[in-house]
């Protein structure tokens, strides 16, 4: 198509705008353009993309005097996300797809350039709305990230309302401006719930985000959190929904943390075979993807979970995930009964699991009032805190569910399991554990004794108590840190547990040691740079490693690249990391390989740090292409020696492995893959 045929297309479109999205409940709209138009494929070229950035350059102008005016960050960011969608816009062209995408954009930031001039007047006339686009400041990366909230007419703020929270699926197109665009007129695009009077969150999720994973994972909580701080939400009325690519995400996050939610609604979602079939991959792989891919395995934490699945019967891969849990759980012991297969309830639990007949990947009208029925049913009854829980874990990240906290695994990426007793009156605890060291009992005001794997307490009431298992054991513990290294909650790795919280990466300036591995540092950290800026939407915080200060440490995990001659930073804490480098060897364990052409990757405790780890030379391990796919497999564990390759981003992997319960290599470490 010729540039004038774009350019006329677009002036027609724009002729056409609809409603300004301020407005709410927008005006009527004027025809839409053919179908056909919508289509065409934008040609991004300096004269189409010229109104654009001419908006773009005002809202910049608008947003430059408002932080002169300090208004309140929450609105600031509310304003600031508009800026964001742009400019990321502009960074990837390609982006805008199509006309019809630029057409949208372009009122987008009229939107955003109408609420910058109301926030500098003083008013913020989106808070009225019913669908409203709001942002936060995420601490991960320190970016403006989008989230929708739909408030119901009754809200007033007076009474706390319960929350749904919702997990979008798969969408090609949902950049921030389709977000904001699409948000604003017509809420979340999900099967809507009855409305009974809740908030619901829409969670941008960082787009495709490898299905809510590492910053899509912190993009749920962290939208969460912003939500309770702008609305009065009934902390025990907060339930999760997700379909597909968002069911995915929810069967992630319900079942990792199956105390935070009043009840789940999980429709369709994928499940992996990789960790499980793949016998090809190296052991440390293959274990380390028992936090993300073995999600049925995860199935026993609906035990104490009110969970509703369900899919279409002609869903295959999708609805398989929902068939695999209730499997898992019947091994468990908690069989799924029913007179009709395609509508069962698990027995001793409150979960059913549903299925629409004829339906591919959706819902049928019949199904979807049965769970309203149950989203309402467990939103007023609310969160209950358990007498009796049973849990299930792969790793410390994930160790809580109500009145039990599993502090230390005798094995990381091995099941870990409680099945924990209080009673009625909370006095005499009954605890068996399976793969666990350490475990934290609370909500103790009114515990005498407590037996754990047969080994009879007496113990005092407290608030919390704490247990640590020794030579075959228990004895009663102090509560807090314990002395040494130990894989704990949040430092326990692998490599991409450090991109779950703040982290900064370091650029070296000094004179390495060795330049080949030098530019293979710097190649990777521009290929993470990339990615994360296209696929997670915001931009690394990179400082020169001269300008990078201790107390930086105490704020951020933080990522170092280079060697120890080319990155000060690296150097003085060699000393202190299970390394060894020098000009002419590197290695991690026993085996020692030439220095010229290979360079160490990791994750420890930081040492100046205490809660914060420090990486060596690498992102998110991930391939290239999973970064827009549902699962994302790590390659490198917790540490890896790399060998260089001149022509490449990613060095080969010379050997690589994880570290013990106490950060220390085992007797066999080397796994080559």
């Amino acid at each position: 198509m010729k540039r004038t045929s774009v350019a006329l297309v677009l002036s027609s479109l724009l002729a056409l705008a609809t409603a300004p999205l301020l407005a709410q409940p927008p005006k009527p709209a004027a025809p839409p353009a053919p179908r056909q138009q919508a289509a065409i494929p934008l040609d991004p070229t300096p004269e189409n993309l010229a109104p654009f950035k001419a908006k773009l350059g005002e809202l910049g102008n608008l947003l430059d005097g408002l932080r002169a005016q300090h208004p309140a960050d929450a609105l600031l960011a509310d304003v600031e996300v508009y800026e964001k969608a742009g400019r990321w816009l502009l960074e990837f062209p390609d982006e805008f797809f199509t006309v019809n995408g630029l057409a949208h954009a372009l009122e987008v930031m009229d939107a955003g350039i109408q609420r910058a001039r109301a926030l500098r007047d003083g008013t913020s006339p989106w808070l009225a709305l019913t669908h409203r686009v709001h942002a936060y400041r995420s601490a991960v990366d320190g970016s403006v990230q989008p989230y929708g909230v739909t408030v119901p007419a009754s809200y007033d703020g007076t009474k706390p309302v319960r929350l749904y929270v919702f997990l979008h699926g798969r969408s090609t197109r949902l950049t921030e401006a389709d977000f904001l665009y699409g948000f604003a007129r017509r809420g979340a695009d999900t099967p809507l719930a009855a409305d009974i009077g809740q908030i619901q969150l829409a969670v941008y999720g960082r787009w495709n985000s490898v299905g809510y994973h590492f910053a899509g994972e912190a993009d749920v909580f962290e939208a969460l959190t912003a939500v309770r701080k702008r609305y009065n939400i009934d902390p025990k009325r907060i339930l999760l929904r997700g379909f597909s690519m968002g069911g995915e995400g929810a069967w992630h996050i319900a079942f990792h943390r199956p105390d935070l939610w009043a009840a789940a609604e999980i429709g369709a979602g994928t499940w992996s075979r990789r960790g499980i079939e793949s016998q090809a991959l190296p052991d440390f792989q293959r274990r380390v993807l028992r936090i993300w891919e073995n999600i049925p395995e995860w199935a026993l934490n609906a035990v104490n979970l009110p969970l509703a699945a369900h899919d279409g019967e002609n869903d295959g891969r999708q609805l398989e995930s929902s068939i695999k849990a209730r499997e898992q759980l019947a091994k468990e012991g908690f069989p799924s009964v029913g007179e009709d297969p395609f509508d069962l309830h698990t027995e001793g639990t409150s979960s059913i699991f549903m299925i629409s007949k004829k339906t591919g990947h959706g819902t049928t009208p019949e199904v979807r009032t049965k769970l309203d029925a149950f989203l309402k049913e467990h939103g007023d009854r609310g969160l209950q805190t358990p007498n009796r829980i049973r849990f299930v874990t792969y790793t410390t990240r994930y160790n809580t569910n109500h009145w039990v906290s599993v502090d230390a695994l005798a094995k990381h990426y091995e099941r870990a399991d409680v099945d924990a007793d209080r009673g009625e009156d909370a006095v005499n605890y009954h605890v068996t554990t399976h793969n666990i060291t350490r475990l934290t009992l609370s909500q103790t005001d009114h515990a005498r004794k407590v037996v754990l794997d047969g080994r009879e307490l007496q113990v005092k009431p407290a608030p919390s108590l704490t247990f640590e298992r020794s030579a075959g054991t228990w004895r009663l513990a102090p509560a807090g840190a314990r002395p040494g290294l130990h894989k704990v909650h949040a430092l326990q790795g692998p490599i991409e547990d450090a991109f779950l919280d703040s982290f900064l990466c370091v650029r070296p300036t000094g004179i390495p040691w060795n330049e080949a591995v030098n530019r293979q540092a710097l190649r990777t950290l521009a290929r993470f740079s990339r990615h994360y800026s296209r696929f997670l939407r915001a931009h690394l915080r990179v400082v020169d490693d001269q300008d990078l200060t201790a107390a930086d440490f105490a704020k951020h995990n933080v990522i170092l690249f280079g060697d120890p001659g080319s990155n000060r930073w690296i150097a003085r804490l060699l000393p202190k990391l299970p390394l060894r480098w020098t000009r002419a060897s590197v290695g991690i364990g026993p085996q020692v390989l030439p220095s010229a052409e290979h360079l160490a990757a990791l994750v420890y405790p930081s040492p100046l740090g205490p809660g914060r780890y420090v990486v060596l030379n690498t992102g998110l391990t991930i391939d290239d292409k999973e970064y827009r796919d549902d699962y994302g497999m790590p390659h490198l564990g917790d540490y890896a020696v790399l060998k260089v390759r001149s022509d490449a981003d990613i060095a080969d992997v010379a050997y690589a492995g994880l570290f013990d319960e106490a950060w220390q290599v085992p007797k066999s470490p080397i796994r080559k893959p």
